[in-house]
């Protein structure tokens, strides 16, 4: 079978180019030819037909000036892309089209070129941008449902985008674009949700249900040793923004009278300062920064268990999957996804989001835990992985899906 992948970004920029570029090596391995298609930019992986990649934009400062047209233009629909993807289609046609995040770059307009070739083609959907014109279902810190209905106005009235009325008004205008052209919904025959709390979110702002096809994100296992004996930290891995629950967490760890035990926070983001300046009277609390590579495995196989204090709706977290991976036990807020993956007392815990207490009460919990115990549950977090998040399981739900999609 004859794939295509597009994505805006052909280098590993976060969690959802991770399952981008594993997914492709998954089909290689199994015979497929596959090529990707994407933006240019200097970071690039190597790729076969990284010639037709049209030049990056620069989006990082959107503004309503007379000089930003032609950028506004290419956010919301590119002729630049649909050209060049329409030169590489002339020299690779693929059997299925398989879309990543491709919002305010490639946009929508690959997939009407892919409509107009009568090449069948999925979206798979790693956040909330169908529904919400900034992603995350998130304004100033809250979860936010405002625009259900297609209300995307009220991206605009609360300024959710970088707290900015124009970028929100491009956004919103983006939003309303594709709805009112039908350039998912006609385009796309399945979507992919990595959590059933995406699907059902979906379902429950008007999306057809029969179109959503649920299939979980997976890891190459064989890059993960787990390492079950606890070791004498908590971990926090990933971004230092609002949403995310850091000071939730910073705040119930600082709770904890224990000198056994430290906070490890790893990771960059707009709030590190003020978390660092919360953080600042307790010595046990350490940030690492940014890391990566061997360094980051070895930070979270030596840790006691990982703590994902989302505040937010989050989807399918790859951490918790990498965490397990590493035989290491998770506490979890209950919020999104999260649920789906940590199973209270067995492989983990959950609480309550943004609750410091119901969090500090979690964490003593794992900590009066014998080594044993703690032992086990991390051997229960590996075992889900391997038999439910494995890359045979995945090939074979996506395999499943492209039948569906040829059919």
């Amino acid at each position: 079978m004859n794939l295509l992948f597009l994505n805006n970004y052909h280098y590993l920029r976060g969690g959802s180019e991770r399952v981008f570029f594993n997914e492709m090596g998954l089909l290689k391995e199994h015979g497929h030819k596959v090529n990707a298609f994407a933006r240019s930019h200097t970071r690039d992986v190597a790729a076969e037909y990284s010639s037709y990649f049209p030049e990056d934009i620069q989006t990082e400062s959107i503004n309503l000036s007379l000089e930003a047209v032609k950028t506004l233009k290419e956010i919301i629909y590119s002729k630049d892309a649909k050209q060049s993807l329409n030169e590489l289609l002339s020299h690779f046609q693929p059997d299925i089209a398989h879309a990543h995040n491709i919002y305010g770059r490639l946009t929508s307009s690959v997939l009407d070129l892919l409509y107009e070739r009568n090449i069948p083609t999925l979206l798979t959907l790693h956040d909330y941008k169908l529904i919400c014109p900034s992603y995350k279902l998130l304004c100033n810190s809250r979860i936010c449902e405002d625009c259900k209905g297609g209300n995307f106005y009220m991206a605009v009235r609360n300024k959710c985008h970088k707290d900015s009325f124009a970028a929100s008004a491009i956004y919103a205008f983006e939003s309303y674009f594709n709805q009112l052209f039908q350039k998912f919904k006609r385009n796309v025959r399945f979507f992919i949700a990595p959590s059933l709390f995406l699907k059902n979110k979906l379902i429950d702002f008007g999306w057809p249900g029969k179109k959503i096809e649920y299939i979980p994100n997976y890891l190459v296992l064989s890059e993960f040793e787990p390492k079950y004996a606890p070791g004498k930290y908590f971990l926090y891995l990933g971004r230092l923004s609002a949403e995310k629950g850091v000071s939730t967490l910073i705040k119930a760890f600082m709770k904890i009278k224990s000198d056994k035990v430290n906070l490890w926070i790893v990771g960059e983001g707009p709030v590190r300062n003020q978390l660092e300046e919360i953080a600042s009277a307790d010595s046990r609390i350490r940030f690492t920064g940014y890391l990566s590579g061997n360094k980051l495995k070895q930070t979270t196989s030596d840790a006691l268990a990982v703590i994902v204090p989302s505040e937010w709706y989050e989807n399918a977290s790859i951490s918790i999957l990498e965490s397990f991976a590493f035989g290491k036990p998770v506490v979890g807020s209950r919020i999104g996804g999260i649920p789906e993956m940590v199973e209270e007392g067995l492989n983990g815990y959950l609480f309550e989001p943004g609750n410091v207490d119901d969090l500090k009460d979690k964490l003593e919990l794992m900590l009066s835990k014998p080594n044993k115990d703690i032992e086990q549950m991390g051997k229960a977090a590996r075992d889900k992985v391997e038999r439910e998040y494995n890359a045979e399981l995945h090939y074979e739900r996506l395999m499943e899906v492209y039948n569906k999609a040829l059919s």
